[in-house]
């Protein structure tokens, strides 16, 4: 029996706009839309309508930011800049920028929570996920997730570093941090840094306060294994795969 010509394998993946749409980027005729009007790229060329992507091996972006697929649970870290709040909206009903108005749009998934709430002026490390078991676990005590933060601060440091060897006794508790260590800022500040796995509220501006010290900047440069390094303020980014696996590993 002849057989016919051979057939082209079928292409895998697949349409951009169904990638978009299946990432919660947007519904699929907006998603069309927007690979229309040059806004999406695959591989950082111009994606074209109706074109076959791979999602877990492309890497396509809207307005030059990568979409988070949902297949899997999403791992962000954001560099909170100071006067923004750690919540979905302002309680008060003001105004007041949040840290979910700092997420791209295409970051934007259902389910994306913070992991550890930082306070109105304070900076730093925040992660945000989908997985809420996760998130529970790398915030509750029992695992003392390790925290890091830099107090720009006035008054005596080097006796508050003392102090916070020996331990702060504060109204919910005595603050021992992990380490210490302190250095001058120049202009009559210091710069002490402390490591502590508690995870109280307002914890390190309290315990500075209990030392006589001054808060005038404070930043949290590493929440677990991820490192604030050289983002942005008001940036976000995926975590990488190295830092989910590290990440796991606190859980």
């Amino acid at each position: 029996m002849t057989t016919g010509p051979d057939r082209a394998p079928a292409p895998s993946g697949v349409r951009v706009q169904r990638a978009l749409a299946h990432a919660g980027i947007a519904s699929r005729r907006r998603a069309d839309d927007l690979v229309a009007a040059g806004r999406v790229r695959v591989n950082g060329r111009v994606a074209v309508v109706g074109e076959t992507v791979d999602p877990d091996r492309d890497e396509i972006t809207v307005d030059g930011t990568p979409i988070i697929r949902t297949r899997g649970e999403t791992w962000l870290v954001m560099h909170k800049p100071a006067g923004v709040l750690t919540t979905a909206r302002d309680e008060r009903g003001a105004t007041r920028k949040t840290v979910f108005d700092l997420v791209p749009p295409a970051m934007r998934l259902p389910g994306l929570r913070y992991v550890g709430r930082l306070d109105y002026m304070t900076e730093g490390v925040l992660l945000l996920t989908t997985d809420g078991v996760a998130a529970h676990r790398l915030t509750h005590p029992s695992h003392a997730v390790p925290r890091t933060y830099v107090a720009t601060v006035q008054g005596n440091a080097i006796l508050a570093a003392r102090e916070f060897r020996r331990g702060i006794k504060l109204a919910d508790g005595i603050v021992r941090p992990r380490d210490v260590t302190v250095q001058p800022a120049g202009n009559r500040r210091w710069e002490i840094e402390l490591t502590i796995t508690e995870g109280r509220t307002h914890e390190v501006r309290r315990a500075c306060e209990a030392a006589n010290l001054g808060v005038e900047r404070l930043v949290r440069t590493r929440f677990g294994p991820i490192e604030l390094g050289t983002l942005p303020a008001g940036a976000v980014r995926p975590l990488t795969a190295a830092e989910r696996r590290l990440v796991a590993l606190q859980q």
